[in-house]
């Protein structure tokens, strides 16, 4: 399709209105969208850029949006370009979103080296939308430097992001949990930083003591392979005041420094294709099989009986895949 090759002509070419429509075309559910967003991501896929990819994450109400302006800001100081991902929580109810991340980064969002752009979780789990990855990979065929993916406010089991990252940091509050709370298995498991945030006034004695609870907390934790000396490093940060920041970016480059000399870092992302590819063929399944004629109608008539005791949902689903799937 010629329009979708213009379009990838000029994503290559850092035009961000084209990466704005790129991302909006990858995160249509119109299934004629779907077929354009396969080609284009295709056509992009063989740009040969590479950029540094950061998953975010933390509890609503830690300051990701705040910490990732100031961390923001320090980059484009420095001369690298930043692309910002953030997801905004959907409503189970109207399906909308606020998406008013942008707005909470007035600053970065001014500066011509920053492109930040918030997408609706929708229906995801993960704490990431379900067209993330795709839009990841039209930031990096941009020629994006820096790649920040901030997710949702995050629960144990919403770790879809570290799949699509290079680097993944664990944002906290003061007094955000002591050292059992620290101890869950999940997302401590992947944090390759954790930051405490806030650690500043009144709150910085708590921010000493939560820091020192998850110090001793990670030291229950089995060595990773891909972890150099001293990491998961837990660091102290005042986004506000900008205190900590320098020290974040600099443990980021020591720890991406060591994981390329030491070959984990494409180790990881063959691994993260591979994860990907998987899902991918579960999505297309999933899609086809709904999209089949006379599904809908037979899953509205199979839930009635659900809803009336008259079928299990276990029996009720193998009916319905036994019936389309032939």
């Amino acid at each position: 399709m010629k329009a979708i090759k213009e379009l990838a002509k000029k994503v290559l070419n850092n035009d961000r209105l084209s990466v704005a429509k790129a991302i909006t075309l990858v995160e249509s559910s119109r299934l004629d969208h779907r077929e354009k967003a396969v080609e284009l991501i295709s056509l992009l896929s063989g740009s040969g850029n590479e950029a540094l990819k950061i998953g975010l994450s933390g509890t609503p109400g830690v300051g990701k949006s705040t910490f990732i302006e100031s961390f923001g800001l320090k980059l484009v100081e420095l001369g690298l370009s930043v692309a910002v991902l953030a997801v905004d929580p959907s409503s189970v109810r109207s399906g909308g979103s606020i998406l008013g991340d942008k707005t909470r980064m007035e600053l970065l969002s001014r500066k011509s080296l920053a492109f930040i752009r918030p997408s609706p979780s929708l229906s995801s789990l993960g704490g990431v939308s379900l067209r993330t990855r795709e839009s990841i990979a039209i930031c990096e065929a941009a020629g994006f430097d820096i790649i920040i993916i901030e997710t949702v406010g995050v629960g144990q089991s919403e770790v879809m992001v570290s799949q699509m990252s290079d680097i993944f940091v664990l944002l906290l509050s003061p007094g955000g949990g002591d050292e059992l709370q620290g101890v869950k298995r999940g997302i401590m498991e992947i944090a390759d930083l954790i930051v405490v945030n806030k650690a500043d006034g009144d709150l910085l004695p708590a921010a000493k003591r939560t820091q020192a609870d998850y110090i001793s907390a990670l030291g229950l934790f089995k060595t990773r392979g891909e972890d150099c000396e001293g990491f998961p490093k837990v660091s102290l940060v005042s986004s506000i005041l900008g205190v900590g920041v320098d020290s974040v970016l600099k443990d980021i480059e020591k720890l991406t420094k060591w994981r390329k000399d030491n070959g984990y870092w494409h180790e990881k992302r063959k691994a993260q294709a591979v994860y990907w590819f998987k899902d991918e063929v579960q999505n297309s399944i999933t899609g086809k099989f709904f999209n089949k004629p006379g599904v809908k109608a037979e899953l509205e008539t199979l839930s009635e009986k659900v809803s009336r005791n008259e079928l299990s949902p276990d029996l009720a689903a193998r009916q319905l895949i036994d019936q389309f799937w032939k």
